[in-house]
């Protein structure tokens, strides 16, 4: 007979993702006792533990829509009016279960810049402790890395001499050094890859925090979905929640609910709960409980992606390609490229945009052929067979700014996710700039002719015409941010507490309470919030 799930806890919190996981585990490792909610399904899937599978996990329709909400954004009327895919993990563990695994912790400028804003606690500094506490590092502990954490964090194994060749001519090109660690006390230059995977495993933020943490006053409940949170007189006092056979029950939190469902879902169940915009709340029938910008402020990465036929890779992006290294991989776990991530270099430079020393734009390779033009249906063809090396030029601070609205009070209804990319025209000058630099540093004497010619987009699309061509290229990083952001001011939804305006006993803690995205992946940052949340909570 099945255990009775439970219905009160001290803590409740909405998402098993990269926060909520952390929050939800330290909480409990405290002794007190966490409900931890999430929606998807398990994760103790061969499909999302092994790193490599990322490839089929977001190619394949029938094995996506297993891991994936299959969310898309509104469309896009400064890239052609494309309908984006928003990729959020319909799974244990999130996000972080179904990312590409390129650990990032941002530049430390980021940070103090939110603490500028009047975000105490939240200096590059302070979260440094923060990062600290979570990380496992293969190179150990220092001023500025941690070791014996939950998430183990390893560099880039057995990259190809394609991957060796891009990092000499990035240097080269662009007079960077090689940097032995981007997450330590300087961010520019090119490098090989850190990567939240360890002895052929990803390390999700639930790997991590709750099947190897297990704490014991933990109870994790999966295919559970949170429609609203309970509010009496100005207090959450728990959730709505509807079972995966159809059940309805309340689970009551005894001291507070935390939303960590990320930037679609925390934003969603709170304008559900009738904090929002008070208009748009009322259009839709829901009381007012506090007006706020829920929604506000949101704003994503984005990149273009350049694909160069080289003789130095020795991936292909093929279904047979695959079945033998699954095949491998079963046989001999963590011998093959299954037991990492497709990504092998990564780099942080600057444009002329840039201001000060840091870096603006961020480079990801991956010795694969990428999908041509773009990743916007749900089957893509055009996938060229030869070895192949991809450079992702990645716009990490866009200066566009869009906002995620309700559709329905329906809670199952997908809301209007409108991201506004390339609203202004200083991202598509980025886009462009950092396409021509690419094309250079390909064209390096370090490649010692392994670099055969540009597949994607072609050498003969330029200026005016690769900008053009960029619109329809252009594709999401999938790093949604800020649609419940920290600060200080009107603008804001919580404080540096990362408590939510006007209601007692609620938090959110995830990406959606940055002020201002973090320069590189956002998965680290995400679960950095989760350990910071705890934190509060524990200290308070």
């Amino acid at each position: 007979m099945a255990k009775q799930r439970a219905n009160e806890a001290d803590y409740v919190v909405v998402g098993s993702g990269s926060s909520g996981s952390a929050v939800a585990g330290r909480l409990a490792q405290a002794g007190h006792s966490v409900i931890l909610l999430e929606a998807g399904k398990s994760d103790e899937k061969f499909l999302v533990k092994k790193p490599g599978m990322i490839g089929p996990m977001h190619a394949v329709p029938e094995i996506k829509k297993t891991v994936d909400w299959g969310f898309y954004s509104v469309p896009q009327k400064h890239i052609l009016d494309r309908k984006m895919p928003v990729p959020r993990g319909k799974v244990v563990g999130g996000s972080s279960s179904v990312n590409g695994m390129v650990y990032v912790r941002g530049n430390r400028a980021n940070y103090d810049s939110w603490a500028a804003e009047g975000n105490t606690g939240w200096d590059a500094d302070s979260v440094n402790a923060a990062y600290k506490r979570m990380e496992d590092f293969e190179g150990g502990a220092d001023d500025y890395r941690g070791a014996g954490g939950p998430i183990r964090i390893s560099k880039c194994k057995f990259p190809q001499e394609g991957t060796h060749q891009f990092l000499e001519a990035t240097s080269n090109v662009l007079g960077v050094p090689i940097n032995e660690d981007y997450n330590g006390a300087s961010q520019e230059g090119i490098s090989y890859m850190q990567q939240n995977a360890a002895e052929g495993l990803r390390y999700s933020a639930s790997r991590g925090y709750v099947h190897n943490l297990a704490p014991a006053t933990l109870e994790l409940q999966s295919e559970v979905m949170v429609t609203k949170v309970n509010i009496e007189n100005g207090r959450a006092t728990g959730v709505e929640v509807t079972d995966k056979k159809g059940g309805t029950r309340t689970i009551r939190a005894g001291k507070e609910v935390i939303l960590s469902a990320g930037f679609v879902g925390s934003a969603q169940l709170l304008m559900l709960s009738g904090v929002g915009h008070a208009q748009h709340l009322r259009d839709h029938g829901i009381q007012v409980v506090s007006d706020l910008p829920v929604g506000d402020n949101l704003h994503d990465h984005m990149f273009h992606a350049l694909t160069f036929h080289t003789t130095s890779t020795k991936m292909k992006g093929n279904a047979f390609f695959f079945a033998k290294g699954i095949a491998k991989e079963i046989m001999r776990p963590g011998t093959t490229f299954l037991a990492n991530s497709v990504f092998e270099s990564v780099g942080f430079v600057k444009t002329s945009q840039a201001v000060g020393d840091v870096p603006n734009m961020q480079l990801h390779m991956l010795p694969w052929s990428y999908v041509s033009p773009n990743q916007d249906e749900a089957i893509r063809h055009d996938v060229d067979p030869r070895t192949a090396m991809t450079v992702l030029v990645s716009l990490i601070y866009p200066k566009s700014r869009g906002t995620l609205r309700l559709s329905s009070a329906d809670p199952t209804a997908t809301p209007l996710i409108d991201f506004n990319y390339l609203a202004e025209s200083t991202d598509l000058d980025l886009l462009l700039e950092g396409s021509e630099m690419t094309r250079a540093i390909m064209a390096d004497k370090a490649f010692g002719g392994a670099c055969k010619e540009e597949i994607h987009p072609g050498i003969g699309l330029k200026g005016s015409e690769l900008r053009q061509e960029i619109l329809n290229r252009a594709t999401s990083i999938y790093h949604g941010v800020g649609t419940c952001r920290m600060g200080v001011d009107e603008l804001s939804v919580v404080g540096p507490d990362l408590k939510v305006r006007g209601v007692e006993g609620l938090r959110v803690a995830d990406a959606s309470i940055m002020p201002s995205i973090t320069g590189g992946n956002t998965n680290a940052p995400a679960i950095m919030i989760g350990e910071m949340a705890a934190s509060l909570i524990l200290g308070a």
